[in-house]
């Protein structure tokens, strides 16, 4: 599917839900999208891509999934790669022993742990999430894999909304976005 017909699918099949979860935030439902077979193949072949090189080669060992739609995304994703899936909750939801970071995200602040043994030392890693927006998710996560002594080789969302210039705090990090909002 071309990324023409990608976006267009996307704008289809993710509604706006206005002031949820506070007044102000505009909410991005996925859940239309989730529920449809073909939209949901192609995002997750979409997001996989950016775990291959330009030969069609897997590049990653693990995918790493953020709380709690990332989890959605990034599941399948490492499927379709081969490769383990990792999911990266808020504090206090990992049985094992954890690392943690704080960070700011578009309405509050949360902390993020990772297992310690979830990436193993040099491990290649492409982190998936849902959208990003001011960038703090995705920052915490590649600071949890560098603290597990991972490489975050690519990063992949299904939504950017650059209005809230999410890129800046994810550096120079590389981002595939399906759809910029």
């Amino acid at each position: 599917m071309s990324r023409a017909d990608l976006g267009t699918l996307l704008d289809t099949l993710i509604r706006d839900i206005p002031d949820f979860p506070k007044p102000g935030v505009v909410f991005k439902d996925i859940t239309p999208l989730l529920a449809d077979h073909d939209g949901l193949t192609a995002v997750v072949e979409a997001l996989a891509d950016a775990g291959r090189d330009a030969d069609g080669n897997v590049v990653v060992d693990k995918v790493v999934g953020m709380e709690a739609r990332g989890f959605i995304l990034a599941a399948p994703v490492a499927l379709a790669l081969g490769a383990g899936f990792v999911p990266v909750r808020k504090a206090g939801k990992l049985p094992g022993p954890t690392h943690a970071v704080a960070y700011s995200l578009e309405y509050g602040e949360a902390i993020l742990e990772m297992h310690r043994d979830a990436i193993a030392e040099g491990e290649r890693v492409l982190m998936i999430d849902d959208v990003l927006a001011t960038g703090g998710t995705m920052a915490a996560t590649a600071e949890l894999v560098a603290q597990c002594g991972g490489t975050v080789t690519a990063s992949a969302v299904l939504l950017e909304l650059t209005f809230l210039a999410g890129r800046d705090a994810v550096g120079d990090l590389p981002l595939t976005a399906l759809k910029v909002i």
